[in-house]
């Protein structure tokens, strides 16, 4: 039997982490350090991104602020749960 040809293995990509929040929102300060915790516990780098500085964004996401994007994909939203945010990007290739 031949040897299978060889394939090339895609490079892996850690997912994109974005936090999304506002000027005064309590709730922003708990979802920083929730996400900074746990990307940094995998590894990841994240940034984070004021919805008033994007008319979309602040259309789109003005009333659940903060949000959790993982590959543009909102996860999570007004309560951070580091648990659900490290399974997913754990899912997704973080932390390896």
């Amino acid at each position: 039997m031949d040897p299978l040809p060889s394939q090339p293995v895609p490079p892996a990509t850690s997912p994109t982490v974005q936090l999304l929040t506002k000027a005064g929102c309590h709730l922003c300060e708990n979802a920083r350090t929730v996400v900074a915790q746990v990307s940094g516990e995998l590894g990841l780098a994240w940034d984070e991104v004021d919805i008033a500085q994007d008319a979309q964004l602040g259309a789109r996401y003005g009333e659940e602020i903060p949000v959790v994007l993982v590959d543009g994909v909102p996860r999570d939203f007004w309560h951070i749960d580091p648990e659900r945010l490290r399974a997913i990007l754990t899912s997704l290739g973080g932390g390896h």
